[in-house]
């Protein structure tokens, strides 16, 4: 199975490794040469993400690009409980600070 970004399809694609000797010019040195060249393969930044996608929640392999440009948003979970305002009992010195 290729593993591909399931929103805008990125995978992997393939380029040059290029191997290289000797020190810059800038850095004082006669210049760099390469030394070799072989295939190579880049590979997209694939995230395992619980995410809301066309109305449905499900877990996808989604790029970072699509988290970040919004083209998914994370699923949102149920806040946790909290008490109400007026059942919070009050510290002596929040009355103070209300009085002034």
């Amino acid at each position: 199975m290729a593993r591909v970004c399931e929103v805008c399809g990125k995978g992997p694609r393939v380029g040059n490794s290029v191997t290289t000797r000797g020190k810059a010019k800038y850095l004082g040195g006669v210049g760099t040469k390469i030394t070799g060249i072989s295939r190579r393969q880049f590979k997209p930044n694939l995230q395992q993400v619980r995410a809301t996608y066309q109305g449905r929640n499900r877990s996808m392999l989604v790029c970072t690009q699509c988290l970040r440009s919004g083209a998914v948003t994370k699923q949102v979970k149920t806040a946790p409980f909290r008490l109400p305002s007026d059942a919070v009992p009050k510290t002596k010195g929040a009355d103070k600070a209300a009085k002034k």
